[in-house]
């Protein structure tokens, strides 16, 4: 099953280092950040995990979850969490699934539904398509996607800047420009005319009749 942006994201209950979540109901209405790892003790996602334990505040701030995944048990992923906080100065203060049967990495599309039903004796090579980051929004549905080779760390600070951006269009009617972080200018999007972007934004720049610019709602100047 190939996960798509606005589909649902799938639920499940599954063991972790904080003990069985059944997923829905951890997230509640809340937003939620799900990222995979192919295996535990691997180099590049023990910096990954370092730094998003070190991020941690600023996704609270935006009131967002933070859950990881790593197809190896529960017992491993404590270990693992040692070399982290060693190496990179934070352990992982979230909830790790432990996909020992590998059934949420196959439910959300990481892995083909063929793939056998143990982590046992698999290599990081051979998980390496659990490399995935999905955002989701309070109604459980998918709002980003993005999937990462085992050599390239991921950049969450691209990730929390998305999050603005997400946060932010879906409260207003408003689309972000290339490269935009919070308190830059924002677009309007096409279907608001220029009849109500007169009601709706204080003040705006057609560009083109296409493209019109303004300041991000609700950010005070300075």
């Amino acid at each position: 099953m190939t996960l798509k942006i606005n589909d649902i994201a799938p639920d499940f209950t599954q063991d972790s280092t904080q003990g069985p979540i059944h997923f829905h109901e951890w997230l509640g209405d809340s937003w939620g950040l799900f990222f995979s790892h192919p295996k535990d003790f691997t180099p590049v996602c023990t910096t990954e995990l370092g730094e998003v334990a070190r991020l941690k505040p600023e996704f609270d701030k935006r009131g967002v979850k933070v859950i990881g995944l790593s197809v190896d048990p529960a017992d491993n992923h404590a270990r693992w969490a040692d070399d982290i906080r060693e190496t990179q100065g934070h352990a992982p203060n979230f909830p790790m699934i432990a996909d020992t049967d590998l059934s949420v990495s196959k439910l959300y599309g990481m892995l083909p539904a063929e793939t056998g039903d143990s982590s046992e004796g698999r290599t990081a090579a051979d998980n390496a398509t659990v490399r995935n980051v999905f955002v989701i929004g309070p109604d459980r549905k998918i709002k980003l996607v993005l999937v990462y080779p085992m050599t390239t760390g991921r950049n969450f600070d691209e990730i929390l800047r998305v999050i603005d951006s997400l946060q932010l269009t879906s409260q207003h009617r408003v689309a972000t420009p290339v490269n935009w972080r919070s308190g830059d200018d924002v677009i309007i999007v096409p279907a608001v005319s220029d009849e109500e972007a007169r009601s709706l934004f204080a003040d705006w720049v057609a560009h083109k009749p296409y493209l019109r610019t303004t300041k991000q709602p609700g950010k005070q100047p300075g």
